[in-house]
């Protein structure tokens, strides 16, 4: 059987360059952008071909033809490709199209010279886009809800650059703010205590601001390491001093501490944002300011009285006058205030600088990950940042759901450390960065999840991160067996004919789709895509591993067949190489063996 050795990586995407192509012969007045929404899709029946196009449907309005008439007539302009072995008008008006077999085993060399670099898209046309993920708080280790947010983000931005964009991941350290006040205080309790303080907690909670809200044990370190710098300076004689003595220094001290300590759990995880950007900064610098300052340029800033919101009162709304954002301008439900009663910026008026920041660095796209109770906050950001890019710079969010933590059929209440939650080094020293990190891509992101410490480290198929790694140990374990006989060499030009089982054929299938499962993925920012993706590939190739079980003349090496088995071993690499591929994506490292 011949094979195409030309084949492009996409066949997807050379299919639909074949579908444009006929549609421009049959329809010479059709105008190009009539054709803009044509797409080639793995029909969702695989018994009804390899592929299939809404080309019929989309056109024949502005074509002025009935769908099935122009279908049929797409379907045999499809059938005479020379990679096209039969096409079928179906339905409404699509197209179902079976390729032919010399052209999908001509994919498997192609896989094979292009390594891991298979699958990687133009779609991003080298797109700047800005990623912002994760983005906690200071105050604390990081939590399981945390992780969930990172995973998610850092697997997104891995898939975009496969796709072809320029990525920036991006941490935004919320460091301004209450919540970093009360940080400082608690910081400075736990510097008391360094210090040999005869006070009681109950003592010190009362006398500070709101109480004392951060209470693990994780700042007892932060207490000791601010007595090791500062010895007794800050509180003389182990008494609390006035705030004004310590607080900037106590505030910045433990925000540098903590912001070390998450960096080591995103280390841990597998995560490394390329860019910090501090809140507080963005604020000393005016970066802020200048936002809001630039949108009252446009007219989108003007002092008014919000009408009183139906339901529940929100904590932003004030019955005053107040300086406010137009947002309903831009899709909001209402307008946003920008400045509190004392004339200091609200949460959102610090964001705007923050997006602001992000466009003034050249960012053409926006991706941010949130936890799902900020899903209220989307509309006013998507607002903002339109009106400050004036609708250039989409701004994308991904919402992650919470995450509970179970064992033994029950859920995991707390951790020892933080006392209050599961955090994200409880997880990984539980179960491993890798179990972790497939595990939270196994569902899409705005889905709530059950995470079964017991299921994730179980060695059964009805775990996917041991089904998918099996898969791929499975395979380098017969690339070591025929390494060791000298027959792994070249495999990138072997024949390949002898590939005719339709186990074979239905994973050759299964790998071409790979190219069209990153684009598909990054266009859709659901990167859970390529765990769902993996776990069809690996149940493929163990289907073709257990049929060599059942019938010998299927086994990979079999001595008296030599070009079946090169041919195998071809087939063989190139599943491990995308399985590698996919991991990779997923910040997954792939294992040589299973132990």
């Amino acid at each position: 059987m011949e094979q195409n050795q030309a084949a492009p990586q996409d066949i997807f995407a050379a299919l639909r360059a074949g579908v444009l192509d006929c549609l421009r012969r049959l329809l010479p007045e059709l105008p190009e952008e009539a054709m803009a929404k044509v797409a080639v899709e793995p029909p969702r029946d695989p018994a009804h071909g390899d592929m299939s196009t809404n080309a019929a449907m989309v056109v024949a309005k502005p074509a002025k033809l009935p769908p099935p008439k122009l279908a049929a007539e797409l379907a045999t302009a499809l059938a005479a490709l020379p990679m096209v072995a039969e096409a079928a008008p179906a339905g409404p008006g699509f197209v179902n199209i079976r390729l032919r077999e010399d052209y999908l085993l001509g994919q498997v060399p192609v896989m094979l010279r292009a390594g891991e670099a298979y699958g990687d898209g133009q779609a991003g046309a080298g797109i700047r886009v800005n990623v912002e993920y994760v983005s906690a708080n200071p105050t604390g280790p990081m939590h399981v809800g945390h992780c969930r947010g990172a995973v998610v983000g850092d697997a997104l931005a891995n898939l975009l650059h496969k796709a072809g964009y320029a990525v920036t991941k991006e941490y935004y350290i919320n460091d301004a703010g209450a919540q970093v006040q009360a940080l400082a205080y608690a910081a400075y309790w736990r510097y008391l205590q360094a210090l040999g303080t005869t006070m009681t907690e109950e003592a010190y909670a009362e006398a500070v601001p709101g109480g004392l809200q951060y209470r693990g044990e994780y700042l007892v370190p932060v207490g000791e390491a601010l007595k090791a710098a500062h010895g007794d300076s800050l509180a003389p004689g182990a008494r609390p001093a006035e705030a004004a003595l310590w607080l900037d220094t106590v505030r910045e001290f433990a925000v540098s501490e903590m912001m070390a300590a998450i960096r080591e759990d995103l280390a841990a995880l597998g995560v490394e944002h390329d860019v910090f950007i501090s809140e507080a900064k963005l604020v000393r610098d005016g970066v802020a300011d200048a936002a809001i300052a630039a949108l009252a340029e446009k007219g989108l800033v003007y002092e008014g009285v919000l009408e009183p919101p139906k339901g529940k009162t929100p904590d932003d709304w004030e019955p005053r006058p107040q300086t406010l954002f137009a947002s309903t301008r831009f899709g909001d439900d209402v307008d946003r205030p920008l400045r509190k009663s004392d004339g200091s910026n609200t949460y959102f008026a610090n964001d705007i600088g923050n997006h602001a920041d992000k466009i003034a660095r050249g960012m053409q796209q926006l991706v941010q990950v949130w936890g799902a109770d900020h899903g209220g906050y989307v509309r006013r950001m998507q607002a903002a940042t339109k009106a400050l890019s004036d609708g250039t710079v989409p701004l994308d969010v991904l919402l992650c759901q919470i995450v509970k933590v179970m064992k033994g059929g029950e859920p995991v209440r707390m951790s020892k450390r933080a006392g209050t939650y599961i955090t994200l080094r409880d997880l990984i020293d539980e179960v491993g960065k890798d179990a972790v990190r497939f595990t939270m891509l196994t569902r899409k992101s705005d889905a709530q999840m059950d995470f079964d410490l017991d299921r994730v480290v179980e060695q059964s198929r009805d775990n996917p991160v041991f089904y998918v790694q099996y898969a791929h140990a499975r395979c380098r374990s017969v690339l070591r067996q025929a390494g060791e006989q000298g027959l792994t060499e070249g495999l990138d030009g072997v024949p390949l004919g002898a590939l005719r089982d339709p186990a074979e054929l239905a994973l050759i299938r299964r790998l071409t789709t790979w190219p069209r499962i990153v684009e598909a993925s990054a266009a859709a920012r659901e990167p859970h895509r390529i765990a769902f993706y993996l776990g069809d590939l690996a149940s493929d190739f163990h289907i073709l591993w257990n049929r060599g079980r059942d019938d010998a003349t299927l086994r990979f090496i079999r001595a008296e067949e030599p070009e079946a088995t090169r041919a195998r071993l071809a087939l063989v690499a190139a599943t491990a190489l995308i399985i590698r591929s996919g991991l990779r994506v997923m910040g997954v490292a792939p294992v040589e063996e299973m132990r």
